[in-house]
């Protein structure tokens, strides 16, 4: 009888016991494994927000802060790029093509987002993938607005529902004179556009004629006809996105925009300021890879204190094991071997349950949080990572390995029944 067939038959006399303790393993690989996946995950999510975009341009500030605000929505810009900057810029003959942002309102705590009709043409996401429409179309008329997937869903907005803008952020003044209406739903992309209205830059500009300084100026609201037949050219937008015509481009036109002497800009490459953004993160993410492997070093030490505990029970089948004339190393094999194959069978356990996990919940985490995590095979790093754990098995089992070891036949013989 081989070494590793007598290691499974004596694994197999012990079931609840082993079995309880090569769960406590897969969980633990569960928790790892699936650290790893969120976090690898997260990055590609955020990555994937914006994708064929080669530069970002703004007021001068911090590359981070400028990702964040134009792109996911987070905090607000120190200034605005006046429109005569904008259109000099977007004229440069390296620029291909460029869409303008304006940021500063919001509709029940969703952010309002002015733009062109070209956002929805050039914006990609995930790759490459398009914005594309679950219901109507984009905004034609100036006080039409598209909203994202999670806003109508939160909202339970259709095409054809009126909505008002508010002034500011989480502010209880309204456009009520200039509503909206919805002219599209957009489909789920699980970026930050589907918690975005958005609408047209002349909109904004239109509903702010009557608003001065943060607040409504005094006497009668200007006819909405009055509206239409004014010049709406904005004054100044919050940020824009550029494409230029060759890759070869790129750092001429950020150095140029860097070096704009009409006022101080900033060009930024959406990968590289991510990059920033993760090693300012990175200490955080460090942390939760620690707490989740000090769960499975939790787990292998509690193998080893379960073959350890289970020593004095067996001290007889150690006994007549030597009485056959497995020597000392043979004894001491059979307890690593049984500790390697339960970290085996917990490894294998517990990547099958992270993968029915990762089916079951990749849905939900999608549509909830806009987190897509890709179900693919277990990478080079993963599978070392499950090695490593087999590994530890391996190491923690040598201390009951070795009490085994000294234990005597006669010792053995002596155990009372």
């Amino acid at each position: 009888m081989t070494l590793t067939r007598l290691a499974f038959l004596s694994l197999k006399s012990r079931a609840l016991t082993v079995g309880l303790t090569i769960f406590a393993v897969a969980l633990s690989v569960v928790l790892f494994l699936g650290v790893e996946k969120l976090r690898t995950g997260a990055r590609a999510s955020f990555t994937d927000t914006i994708s064929g975009t080669d530069l970002i341009m703004g007021a001068r500030s911090g590359s981070v802060q400028l990702l964040l605000y134009s792109v996911f929505r987070i905090g607000n810009a120190t200034n605005n790029v006046t429109w005569e900057s904008y259109s000099d810029i977007a004229a440069r003959p390296e620029i291909d093509w460029a869409v303008p942002i304006s940021l500063g309102d919001s509709h029940r705590q969703f952010r309002v987002m002015g733009t062109t009709v070209e956002y929805f043409q050039r914006y990609r996401y995930r790759g490459g993938r398009a914005l594309a429409f679950a219901q109507g179309r984009a905004f034609e008329d100036l006080f039409d607005a598209v909203v994202g997937a999670e806003v109508a869903a939160q909202l339970g907005y259709r095409t054809g529902d009126p909505i008002v803008v508010a002034h500011g952020l989480a502010s209880f003044s309204e456009h009520k004179d200039t509503p909206f209406r919805i002219s599209g739903v957009l489909e789920k992309t699980g970026t930050p556009v589907d918690r975005t209205v958005i609408v047209g830059l002349e909109a904004i500009e239109a509903i702010h004629v009557d608003w001065q300084s943060g607040g409504r100026k005094s006497g009668a609201a200007t006819p909405v006809e009055a509206l239409r037949a004014m010049d709406l050219q904005p004054k100044a937008i919050t940020a824009a996105m550029l494409g230029v015509k060759s890759k070869l481009q790129i750092f001429t036109a950020q150095r140029a925009i860097n070096q704009y002497r009409e006022e101080p800009l900033l060009a930024v490459l959406p990968g590289v300021a991510l990059q920033e953004l993760w090693s300012i993160v990175g200490i955080a993410e460090q942390a939760l890879i620690a707490v989740s492997a000090m769960v499975v070093v939790t787990a292998v030490l509690g193998l080893s204190v379960m073959i350890l505990s289970g020593l004095h029970a067996r001290r007889r089948e150690m006994a007549i094991l030597r009485a056959m004339g497995a020597g000392p190393t043979t004894v001491m094999g059979l307890l690593m071997t049984e500790a390697v194959l339960m970290a085996c069978l917990g490894a294998a356990l517990g990547l099958v349950m992270l993968y029915l996990g990762l089916f079951v919940l990749q849905p939900w985490l999608d549509s909830a949080y806009g987190l897509f995590i890709p179900v693919t095979p277990p990478s080079l790093r993963e599978m070392l990572l499950l090695c490593a754990v087999v590994a530890a098995a391996a190491v923690v089992s040598l201390l009951p390995a070795l009490r085994a070891y000294r234990m005597s036949l006669a010792d053995g013989m002596m155990v009372k029944m």
